[in-house]
């Protein structure tokens, strides 16, 4: 893996209207992992499918991009919804 790749901490809307947050190197092949792949995929949204891509950051390390997705697990609801609508 080099180096320089850049790590995505993302949120999904899933079709229930729940958020799922999650860390990749590759968001487009992890999104359709979400929707597409019952092996691939993350057990909580494999039953809430569609899943849409509502937020993404980058950050330069695994490390980094871990510790803000438990930051952002963290948030309330309401909270998420603020950040994801700061980007829109």
């Amino acid at each position: 893996m080099p180096t320089d790749s850049l790590w995505n901490v993302y949120i999904l809307r899933c079709a229930d209207d729940t958020f799922y947050t999650g860390i990749c190197l590759d968001l487009t092949r992890r999104i359709n992992e979400h929707n597409h792949s019952n092996e691939l995929g993350a057990r909580y949204t494999r039953t809430r499918r569609p899943v849409a891509l509502v937020y993404h950051e980058c950050l330069s390390s695994r490390s980094a991009a871990a510790k803000r997705e438990h930051q952002i697990k963290q948030l309330s609801r309401e909270q998420k919804a603020k950040l994801i609508n700061r980007r829109e």
